[in-house]
């Protein structure tokens, strides 16, 4: 099996082109080829596949090998795998995701794709969509949205944000991230019975009007050095509790990513690299 791998600000994943390979077993191969001493080492594994709405369709498995339903950092890294792979020479390209359809815009630069805008679309605030539970963070089960509510878990109550950006996300503003013991407590957020399929976490602190410091926590992968759409959520997590600007800087562990929450269309923006590592072949 020939294979690319590929990061976005360090977000990796490793990345299979089936339209000319074919992976029976994606969720064993996921967990097998990400392990960092026994395997290539990534977050997890992306499979490119021929569009049946769209142009082309991703499908992502974490290192864990449970199937996430999106990844904007995945999701740029196949925007321009497919442009300078020659599998499309367009640069305005659809991806189908477990999520739906998303809109890529590449900026092209002496035949390179020197960084790639995602419509992510419109994030989604409502409890049964995102899921969580909020009568399991004390609000009525009616509840139109989670919005500064307490989580409690072994280590004290924090006030959260719930977000969906196709995948579930809950937003913690903080101070001290970069000293959070996040190892201990990425596990207690991602596992709380408040959410039923899981979630991620982001715990991040406002610098300024139009800056954002944040760490992620990703179940199934534990901390990384990126989320898109973790930067999607956290900025529409600060916007509704009047903390920043539509438009931001999401400062991550492996770099920066530009949000912007589209006031007319109601849709996220994200821009952002996506850098090719190595190509390889396993036997």
């Amino acid at each position: 099996m020939k294979f690319t791998k590929m990061q976005g600000i360090g977000n990796d994943y490793i990345y299979v082109d089936c339209t000319r390979e074919s992976v029976p077993d994606p969720a064993g191969t996921a967990r097998r080829l990400s392990d960092r001493h026994f395997g290539i080492g990534s977050d997890g594994l992306v499979l490119i596949l021929p569009g049946e709405k769209a142009d082309f369709r991703m499908r992502m498995f974490n290192a864990d090998g449970s199937e996430a339903e999106m990844c904007g950092n995945a999701s740029r890294c196949v925007a321009r795998y497919v442009y300078e792979r020659g599998l499309t020479d367009r640069t305005e390209i659809t991806l189908e995701t477990g999520a739906g359809i998303k809109t890529l815009r590449l900026r092209v630069k002496d035949g390179k794709a020197a960084s790639v805008q995602v419509d992510m679309g419109a994030p989604e605030l409502r409890p049964e969509r995102i899921p969580v539970d909020p009568e399991a963070l004390g609000l009525p089960e009616n509840a139109e949205r989670v919005q500064g509510a307490p989580l409690r878990t072994e280590s004290g109550t924090y006030r959260v944000t719930c977000v969906s950006m196709g995948n579930p996300h809950c937003v913690v503003f903080m101070d001290g991230v970069e000293d959070w013991p996040i190892e201990t407590e990425g596990p207690r957020f991602e596992n709380h019975p408040a959410f039923p399929r899981r979630t991620n976490t982001e715990f991040a602190r406002v610098k300024d009007r139009t800056h954002i410091r944040m760490r992620v926590w990703e179940r199934g992968s534990g901390e990384t050095l990126a989320c898109g759409t973790g930067a999607c959520a956290t900025l529409a997590a600060a916007v509704l509790n009047g903390l920043t600007e539509r438009r931001a800087v999401l400062e991550l562990n492996g770099g920066e990513l530009e949000i912007e929450w589209d006031e007319k269309t109601g849709h996220i923006l994200m821009t952002g690299p996506a850098e090719f590592v190595f190509d390889g072949e396993i036997p």
